[in-house]
C-alpha cells in the first residue's frame, strides 16, 4: 500500500517519527506541497491508496482524478481543505483527529490572556536590557498589570476546549459565562449559559472556541464589539475568520477594545499588510496552540490508529460517512 503525506513538516519537523505509518505501507513524506498547484498535488498522490494532509487542499478534481485513492487522513481536527462530498461519492472515508489538543489549546488561550495581563516578555526583556539595574526602586512595571479575580470570562463555544478554558478561568477566580448552540439547565455545567448578546455585554474577557461555520464567520465585527464592555479583552485561538480583522484593529486603535490575543488569522501565514500587525495592544502568535511536542505526538498516534481501523474495515473519526 502506498501512503503519501502532502505536508508533514508542521506535524513532524524532525522530533517525531513516521514509523507508525511506515509499518502499514510504503510511505512518502513531503514537507510541503504548493497549496494552489492542483497539478502538483495530483502528481504527488498518483498511485497512492492513502493520502494524509493537514492544510494541502484535496479538491473534487484532485480526488476524482486519483483512481487508486481509498482513504484520506486529515492530520488535524479541521477538514475544510478536503472536498468531503466528492470523497463520499467515491466511497472514500475522510478521517480527522478530534480531541488531541484540548488541554494544550486551552492552556494557550490562557497564556495569551496572562501575557496581556502581565506582559511577562516585555518585562523580561527590560530586565535583560538593564532597566532593573538602573531602577531607583525595588521594582517597576512598563505597562498596566491586570488582576483577573472577580472579572467575567465569556466563552463563545462551550465544547471540550471551551470547558477546559472555563475550568482554568474559574481557578483564577473569574466568573465564567458561556454561549453555545444549545442552552443547558442551570447547574448542569460549570458555566452559566447566556445569550451571546448578554455574554458580550457582561464579559471583561471574550474567548472564542467555536467552530467556523457560515453562522460564526465574522462573528466578532464592529456591531458585536459595540456591545462589549469598554476596554474588554478578546482572545481567539480557534479559527481566524471568526473575527473581522479590520474591525478588531479599529477597535484596538481607538481603545474600544483594551487588548487582543490571537493565534489564528483569516489568511495564514499572516499577510504583511494585515491590520492586526499595526494595531495597538495586539498579541499575535503563529498558530501554535496545537504545537507542543506531546500534543503533536498524540495527533500522530491517533492518525495512525485511524488508518489501522480503516484497514480492519472499521473506519473511525470519519467526517463524511
Amino acid at each position: 500500500m502506498k501512503i503519501v503525506v502532502l505536508d508533514g513538516y508542521c506535524l513532524n519537523p524532525g522530533d517525531l517519527s513516521w514509523e507508525g505509518f511506515a509499518a502499514l505501507g510504503e510511505i512518502t513524506v513531503y514537507d510541503r506541497t504548493p497549496l494552489t498547484d492542483e497539478a502538483e498535488i495530483a502528481r504527488r498522490i498518483a498511485g497512492a491508496e492513502v493520502v494524509l494532509t493537514n492544510k494541502t487542499p484535496l479538491s473534487r478534481a484532485v480526488i476524482n482524478g486519483s483512481g487508486s485513492l481509498q482513504y484520506i487522513g486529515v492530520l488535524a481536527t479541521g477538514y475544510n481543505v478536503v472536498d468531503t462530498d466528492a470523497a463520499r461519492q467515491r466511497g472514500i472515508p475522510v478521517c480527522n483527529v478530534p480531541s488531541y489538543g484540548t488541554r494544550a489549546v486551552a492552556q494557550f488561550a490562557i497564556a495569551l490572556l496572562l501575557e496581556i495581563c502581565h506582559h511577562v516578555g516585555l518585562h523580561d526583556q527590560a530586565v535583560h536590557d538593564g532597566a532593573w539595574n538602573r531602577c531607583p526602586d525595588y521594582c517597576f512595571w512598563n505597562s498596566p498589570l491586570i488582576e483577573l479575580e472577580g472579572k467575567t470570562m465569556g466563552i463563545v463555544g462551550y465544547g471540550r476546549i471551551g470547558r477546559a478554558v472555563g475550568d482554568i478561568a474559574a481557578a483564577l477566580g473569574m466568573k465564567v459565562v458561556a454561549n453555545g448552540p444549545h442552552s443547558w439547565p442551570a447547574g448542569s455545567a460549570p458555566a452559566e449559559w447566556v445569550p451571546l448578546e448578554e455574554l458580550l455585554e457582561r464579559s471583561n474577557v471574550v474567548s472564542l472556541h467555536c467552530p467556523l461555520t457560515p453562522e460564526t464567520r465574522g462573528l466578532i465585527d464592529r456591531k458585536a464589539i459595540a456591545k462589549m464592555k469598554d476596554g474588554a479583552i478578546l482572545i481567539n485561538n480557534s479559527r481566524g475568520p471568526l473575527i473581522v480583522e479590520q474591525d478588531v484593529a479599529d477597535a484596538l486603535n481607538c481603545g474600544r477594545l483594551g487588548a487582543a490575543g490571537v493565534d489564528v488569522a483569516d489568511t495564514e501565514p499572516l499577510p504583511a499588510d494585515s491590520p492586526l500587525l499595526t494595531a495597538k495592544n495586539c498579541i499575535i502568535t503563529p498558530h501554535i496552540s496545537w504545537a507542543p511536542r506531546e500534543t503533536r505526538a498524540r495527533l500522530m498516534d491517533i492518525a495512525v490508529e485511524n488508518l489501522r481501523a480503516f484497514l480492519r474495515g472499521e473506519p473511525v473519526n470519519a467526517v463524511n460517512s
